[in-house]
């Protein structure tokens, strides 16, 4: 049981607006600490100078303080703060002119009224060159209404390729279900089957992808004015040079490509990264950081773009034999030179910068996943 009330040691300074009160006291419990009628009143059970007891005190303050004192513990000691209601220097803190014996200077944080109208001072100084550095820098009238256009850019594309998503995964269930239900018996008449149920995806799909591959472009000007700061060259090799050069000029220009099974892999593996990446960035516009969704956005392109470059792939090669045949796209050049430039030569050279994009991607990438979730970021938190 807990033996008499004592006083402990406290130690005292001020400011022209503040006091603190330091309570030597460690492993403080059941603090009670409230001023009225200008009275600071404590009592704390602790282990002070008396070992592990119930300490109390009473301090009069000599002109008037605000009745709701500030406090905060640690392990060793007890920190109080309380509010002049007017700023001015006491001469002494207790209304009483001499001082109780449990009280002393608190010399760690002592000033004398000279040194304290200096610190008022450089605190006033550097709040007004605060403000002036606040004051010089021009504040953006549109910032509001970017930030809307990038809420509402992110969130249409993220409800198209959802809907992609949604309906491919219907149709793969339903149609792949009653296809392998027919030919059980073998499983290579099973993926055969499997790969006619994809013939349709195309003519299903293509409208939803040609708008938001059409609004995709939108990243490379959002990129080039400056409206967001993802780097240019990614959004260009991404955007223009990779996906939508896939989806217009060889499988929007070719009908026997649309047919193809690989036209579903090349908008399933699209639409599922898309999933992540467009309502992240649209959280990020809102200022929110939703760790499940980050981690994500920043993991699940690690397999799904080397899927996704290599169905792409895949589909420049098939389609190489069919531009060799009807010539589509070749260019002829005017006599005397008499020479032709071959469409499928061209997608041979695109081969090659579709696998450099990937790498540079790749890169690019990387570098944002260790920004993002690397040790840095986790010591930062």
């Amino acid at each position: 049981m807990a033996g008499p009330s004592l006083r402990p040691h406290v130690h005292w300074a001020q400011r022209h607006r503040e006091l603190f009160l330091r309570v030597d006291l460690s492993d403080v419990r059941n603090p009670d600490i409230t001023i009225t009628d200008n009275v600071l009143h404590f009592r704390a059970q602790g282990h002070g100078a008396k070992g592990d007891n119930i300490y109390e005190f009473e301090i009069e303050f000599l002109e008037p303080v605000e009745p709701k004192p500030v406090c905060r513990m640690t392990q060793r000691q007890l920190n109080i703060t309380v509010q002049k209601k007017e700023s001015n220097w006491w001469e002494r803190l207790t209304k009483q002119e001499k001082r109780p014996l449990f009280l002393a200077p608190d010399f760690d944080r002592w000033l004398d009224e000279s040194d304290a109208e200096m610190e008022l001072k450089e605190k006033e100084e550097e709040k007004i060159n605060k403000m002036k550095i606040e004051s010089r820098v021009p504040k953006d009238p549109f910032k509001h209404l970017k930030k809307g256009y990038l809420i509402m850019y992110n969130l249409v594309q993220f409800l198209g390729f959802s809907w992609i998503f949604v309906n491919m995964t219907v149709r793969l269930f339903i149609l792949g279900k009653g296809n392998m239900e027919i030919h059980l018996f073998s499983k290579m008449v099973v993926m055969l089957c499997l790969t006619d149920s994809f013939y349709d995806t195309f003519h299903t799909i293509s409208d939803m992808m040609y708008f938001c591959q059409t609004l995709a472009l939108m990243e490379i000007m959002n990129s080039l004015i400056g409206l967001v700061r993802s780097p240019l060259i990614p959004s260009v090799v991404q955007v223009a040079f990779g996906r939508n050069f896939v989806l217009f000029v060889i499988l929007g220009s070719l009908e026997e490509m649309q047919s193809k099974p690989v036209v579903f892999f090349i908008f399933y593996f699209w639409s599922i990264i898309e999933l992540f990446r467009y309502p992240y960035y649209m959280l990020s516009c809102m200022g929110i950081e939703w760790k499940p969704l980050t981690w994500l956005r920043y993991t699940v392109w690690i397999p799904l773009y080397p899927l996704g470059a290599l169905a792409e792939a895949v589909c420049v090669v098939q389609s190489i034999p069919i531009f060799s045949e009807t010539g589509k796209f070749s260019l002829g050049l005017p006599n005397p030179l008499n020479v032709t430039i071959q469409f499928p030569f061209v997608l041979q050279i695109y081969l090659i910068v579709l696998f450099l994009g990937l790498f540079v991607n790749f890169r690019h990438l990387y570098k944002q996943r260790k920004q993002h979730l690397g040790p840095k970021k986790r010591k930062m938190k």
